[in-house]
């Protein structure tokens, strides 16, 4: 006979005493940590826990019976479910501070380094419709809330959703009415795609069985007014293709870029498919102030492929922050790791001898390349190759000494391996960029013995949620080679 499984404790009047890693906030109870869902510091609530961890649970707020003074009204009807934005029930103010903390923390906890006072966040003017990218995904068995179970079976129509997966679902998508992430006309357009495509009888994609017409909506916009529209189609069918196409091209007239792909794969990615031009231009123009007023602003062709960072005008402070710790004579030479498609690397080649440019993603390499050419910058290079294996002797031999490292890596942070050869290149500085305090205190303490800390910026790029980046100065140590 089969042991029943004991069932998972409800925890009253419980405190919750800091916000925590995923956007979870924590509590304590009994010597265990309890991460809770959708909670804030000061809140006193009853938590069902729903999974049960060695050293701790994870759990959702059954009960409020204390509301935190950091809480506010969150805007969006969908918060809680969507999960694109768990920190929407916290004030913005509030949200800075625990975003600051988190890097006091992990520099006081994970890099145990002596660090100078941590400089106020650079947060945004407006904390909604800040991205310019979203992708949404069509679904002909959209997820069901408790109302919907209340309200009777529903109709074929009734169930398709144009939205977001819900976190941890690749099957269940959220229909969104109104995402406050994207600005004017991000909203119209989707409703728009949906509405006609229910009136045209139009296929939404099936997740599962892979079958169905329409499958993703991707809108990109620029901070130049350009708005491109990309349809992700399941399959061939020219007359329906043409016909989505060309409503919302009259719909819509201030689209600049209409695009489709037809994409008949298990996996939503199309950066090995054709992308078909419909109407328009097949590109965005992304501008960005140059790190000072007297020089020319850099301009940026941003392709349906191509990555540009999703919230520009918080991606101008990240990178002038990063140009005012370098502190530029002009005469250095820079090493720019993890450089994507070169925005960094161009934002600071005016300023200085020579950039040199390493990414692993070779079709990011070739947008750098274009980049460069496009803005008439010519003391740069990009090189394609694996970090650990490129950055070597012979590579530092070949392509000078380096004055100063930027490295802006990925949420896991640098390679041990990486690290001990950035020491070995022996920079007078470094300026780390990272979106991971957690891994860049990490990095740090491995080149504590070298370097010291010497200014601290954190720049708030995703309002709404828990992420933060993070900008430090590290100065070669007196005495070291």
């Amino acid at each position: 006979m089969a042991r029943k499984k004991t069932p998972l404790p409800l925890l009253k009047e419980v405190e919750i005493t800091d916000a925590g890693a995923q956007g979870k906030s924590v509590a304590r109870v009994d010597d265990r940590v309890v991460f809770v869902q959708f909670g804030a510091p000061g809140d006193v609530a009853d938590v069902q826990v729903i999974k049960k961890k060695k050293g701790y649970f994870e759990g959702i707020i059954t009960k409020l019976h204390k509301k935190s003074s950091y809480r506010t009204e969150p805007k969006c009807e969908h918060f809680g479910l969507c999960g694109g934005c768990r920190w929407q029930h916290l004030d913005y103010e509030n949200q800075k501070f625990f975003k600051e903390k988190q890097v006091k923390d992990s520099l006081e906890r994970i890099a145990q380094v002596e660090y100078p006072e941590i400089k106020p966040i650079i947060g945004v003017k407006n904390p909604f419709y800040y991205r310019n990218k979203l992708e949404f995904t069509f679904s002909d068995k959209r997820w069901l809330n408790s109302a919907d179970f209340t309200e009777g079976e529903k109709s074929a129509d009734e169930m398709k959703a144009l939205g977001f997966h819900l976190p941890g679902r690749f099957d269940k998508v959220l229909d969104v009415n109104h995402c406050y992430l994207q600005k004017d006309p991000s909203n119209a357009i989707r409703l728009a795609a949906k509405e006609f495509a229910l009136e045209k009888g139009m296929s939404f994609y099936n997740l599962r069985e892979q079958h169905g017409l329409l499958r993703n909506l991707m809108i990109r916009t620029a901070s130049t007014g350009d708005l491109m529209v990309v349809v992700i189609f399941g399959h061939n069918d020219e007359e329906a293709i043409q016909e989505m196409l060309a409503h919302l091209a009259e719909k819509f007239p201030e689209i600049t870029s209409l695009m489709y792909v037809i994409n008949t794969k298990v996996n939503d990615s199309i950066h090995d498919l054709d992308v078909h031009l419909f109407k328009g231009k097949d590109y965005n123009l992304e501008v960005m102030p140059a790190a000072v007023p007297e020089q020319k602003p850099l301009q940026f062709k941003v392709g349906p492929k191509s990555f540009y960072q999703t919230n520009p005008e918080q991606a101008y402070y990240l990178y002038k922050t990063a140009f005012d710790f370098a502190a530029f004579t002009g005469n250095e030479k820079v090493y720019d790791l993890y450089t994507g498609t070169g925005t960094i690397a161009l934002f600071m080649a005016p300023f200085v001898k020579e950039v040199v440019g390493i990414e692993f993603v070779e079709e990011a390499v070739r947008h750098a390349k274009k980049n460069a050419e496009e803005n008439g910058i010519t003391n740069v290079s990009f090189h394609a190759g694996d970090m650990v294996k490129l950055l070597d002797e012979e590579f530092i031999a070949t392509h000078g000494k380096p004055d100063v490292i930027i490295t802006d890596p990925p949420r896991a942070g640098m390679l041990h391996k990486v690290v001990k050869q950035i020491i070995k290149a022996a920079p007078e500085k470094i300026v780390y960029v990272s979106c991971n305090p957690q891994t860049q205190a990490r990095d740090i303490a491995e080149m504590d013995k070298y370097y010291e800390v010497k200014k601290v910026q954190p720049v708030d790029m995703f309002p709404q949620t828990h992420h933060v980046e993070n900008v430090i100065l590290l100065q070669k140590r007196d005495g070291v080679e």
